[in-house]
């Protein structure tokens, strides 16, 4: 999808957010009843579509929300009744919420489908936006859409090495660094817990290490962002079961997919900021030489873990990584995962799980961030009690904690293996959605993660220009 802001006379379809009160005389008197009911966003007259505006008692985020998700559901009629060019009228802030909005609601996986629908929106016209608010919203969507597609493409042709030559390419077409460490370098490296979950693969691991230093910099150690990239999820000899659980387990690697996206978007937006990513990246599977439970493994840093449950690797995975990241000294480290069940049952599908060491004015920058962008974050406790749901008798640690606690001791675990601030966002909740999805997510991957690093990028970099 192409965004502009320029006029363009020859196109007929429009949008306008309105309020009653500026409706047209063009309108019906029964038309404007309807327009006034609470649960009608939206009506149609002609060529033109009238979005209601933001009702005046909603917070700023939930009217920019509620733009979102009126745009989303406008989608199938846009493409029924257009040519696919549309113009929006309205404020700079409500149109752009609105176009992204129809722009996200608008994502097709279509790749495999041998019969393609041939409608589908084209060009959004924002007469009242900026050059660089255009240009932010056009990053901002098509990194989203590659982070979706990534999530979506099947195991079969995405595994660890296809995810690392994807990385590779995409930092020769923006300009940034990216090395690819195979599986010999991380025998070498000894990182016990990439080489543990591959055991029962004949796929090799990858470590892509991607580093974004453009020369105006606002931070002289990095923030590094780790993703974990587990390309698809059985369980591993603790199998899981299908379907409901592990029929949907190509998006184990959404962790690694949102940090793609996110460099994605910061190399094209050009941000001044000094980023370095990780992503472990292997399939889990119970063939081969499997880990078995019971086994005890030794991390990059040496810890001992006795693996109980072959399906808790995501965490064995990200420590290795974690670890890793202590050379670099980072400002920040934030790690990005599809990590627990028990997250998803603690928030649903409408917010992530988040907890760490940072401190809470970094978690409220956050937070802030995901209300701007509705990729909301729930921050829960790392008490120190909850490390003795970890202790082991014969090893340093084992990889769960019981069915209490699941997505906290899941989280105590990683803090194990950082020595600097850290914040750890379980995106499982809302990663990939089932049941038709949720509003402009969709059905599928969502692309979490990305728009939220990168409002919160905007909001780091405000605070260390000042």
């Amino acid at each position: 999808m192409e965004f502009f802001n320029k006029k363009n006379p020859d196109i007929s379809f429009n949008i306008r957010i309105a309020d009653v009160a500026s409706l047209p005389d063009t309108l019906t008197e029964s038309e404007k009843q309807v327009f006034t009911k609470d649960s009608v966003k939206s009506i149609r007259s002609g060529n033109s579509w009238f979005v209601k505006s933001p009702d005046t008692n909603l917070s700023e985020y939930e009217a920019l929300e509620w733009l979102r998700v009126a745009g989303s559901e406008l989608v199938s009629e846009l493409e029924t009744w257009t040519d696919g060019r549309i113009v929006i009228y309205g404020s700079s802030k409500h149109s752009l919420a609105l176009a992204e909005g129809i722009a996200l609601g608008s994502y097709k996986f279509t790749k495999y489908l041998s019969k393609k629908t041939n409608q589908q929106l084209s060009e959004l016209y924002l007469p009242e936006v900026s050059d660089s608010e255009l240009y932010y919203l056009h990053a901002i969507v098509q990194a989203v859409y590659n982070t979706r597609d990534l999530v979506n493409e099947p195991v079969i042709t995405l595994n660890a090495t296809a995810l690392a030559e994807y990385a590779l390419e995409l930092g020769k077409r923006l300009n940034f660094h990216v090395e690819v460490l195979e599986k010999k370098k991380i025998e070498a490296l000894k990182m016990g817990g990439l080489l543990g979950v591959n055991k029962g693969s004949i796929d090799p691991p990858t470590f892509s290490i991607l580093e974004y230093k453009p020369e105006n910099t606002v931070n002289e150690k990095p923030i590094v962002i780790v993703g974990k990239g587990v390309m698809f999820d059985t369980g591993g000899l603790s199998l899981k079961p299908t379907p409901g659980s592990m029929d949907s387990m190509k998006s184990d690697m959404s962790g690694a997919a949102a940090v793609l996206g996110t460099f994605e978007a910061v190399a094209s937006l050009k941000m001044p900021l000094y980023l370095v990513g990780l992503i472990p990246a292997t399939d889990n599977r119970p063939g081969e030489n499997a880990l078995t439970p019971g086994d005890i493994i030794r991390m990059y840093d040496g810890t001992t873990v006795e693996v109980l449950n072959t399906d808790a690797e995501g965490r064995l995975i990200l420590a290795d990584a974690l670890a890793y990241a202590k050379k670099y000294s980072p400002a920040l480290t934030i790690d990005l995962a599809t990590l627990t069940g028990a997250a998803v049952l603690a928030v649903s599908k409408y917010a992530n799980v988040v907890m760490g060491t940072a401190d809470d004015q970094t978690f409220k920058k956050l937070e802030e961030a995901g209300y701007h962008v509705y990729e909301r974050c729930v921050r829960m406790p790392l008490w120190k009690e909850y490390r003795d749901m970890l202790k082991s008798q014969i090893a340093d640690l084992k990889n769960i904690g019981g069915r209490e606690a699941g997505a906290i001791t899941a989280g105590k675990f990683l803090e194990h293996f950082t020595d600097y601030p850290w914040i750890h966002i379980d995106i499982a909740p809302t990663a990939f959605l089932e049941d038709g999805g949720n509003a402009y997510r969709g059905k599928g991957a969502t692309g979490t993660g990305v728009r939220l690093l990168v409002e919160f990028f905007k909001r780091w970099i405000d605070e260390h220009t000042k």
